[in-house]
């Protein structure tokens, strides 16, 4: 069975109602990105930051996978799927994709703020300062911050490199070192990119390029790698 690798952006979960960063102008009631997805941010205000993703969890809690999880989904009859995801929301997983890594971390999860190894699965409930890990730290959004190492990038780059169809789908890939999966993958391997708007994608690559947002287009990319399977 052929390798499907999928990298998915804030994109494909636009259908499913969860707004980006990108589509607020980059703001939440009038704060920067960086005073609540940055360690700094953190630091100099924690209650904006719970705050905020108590209200991300709050939403998620509301929403529901689209036609474009859906289509990934189906495609695990045909191919042995991938999923390398940009989000933190848990709409692959609720969509029943079988092979899930996330880059950026979770939402749905939090971890100790003085042993990164102790993470917890919360759902959708909100956190609160005073809210303590079992050694008394803090507990802090299970996500990988600006300024943040991504800790499962050398997994996602070892996906990518196994590839034999790599996508993309509703990524801007602006964002590294995410917009790098791409070069990982071999170069004889079809490239595909799935997204309304121009990407940023390296120009030595040829790529075949999708103009739909996720649910439509992810019918179309079944249509054109079938018979590859």
């Amino acid at each position: 069975m052929k390798k499907l690798v999928v990298l998915t952006g804030a994109g494909i979960s636009a259908e499913s109602g969860l707004k980006t960063f990108r589509d607020m102008g980059g703001l939440w009631e009038n704060y920067d990105v960086m005073e609540v997805a940055s360690p700094e941010g953190w630091a100099a205000n924690i209650d904006l930051v719970l705050r905020f993703y108590n209200e991300r969890r709050a939403q998620l809690a509301q929403a529901r996978p689209n036609a474009g999880h859906a289509g990934l989904v189906g495609l695990e009859e045909f191919f042995d799927v991938h999923i390398i995801t940009q989000n933190v929301d848990n709409l692959h997983e609720q969509a029943g994709s079988k092979n899930v890594l996330h880059l950026h971390g979770e939402l749905t999860k939090v971890r100790s703020t003085g042993d990164e190894n102790l993470v917890y699965d919360i759902g959708y409930k909100p956190v609160n300062v005073g809210d303590l890990c079992e050694k008394g730290y803090q507990l802090r959004p299970h996500i990988v911050w600006f300024g943040e190492t991504v800790p499962a990038m050398e997994e996602a780059a070892n996906i990518a490199s196994q590839a034999d169809i790599f996508v993309v789908i509703g990524s801007s890939m602006v964002v590294y070192p995410a917009a790098g999966l791409v070069n990982y993958a071999p170069k004889y391997c079809p490239v595909f990119v799935v997204d309304p708007n121009a990407v940023n994608s390296p120009a030595y690559r040829k790529i075949e390029y999708i103009k739909e947002k996720a649910g439509k287009g992810v019918a179309i990319l079944k249509e054109k790698i079938m018979p590859l399977a």
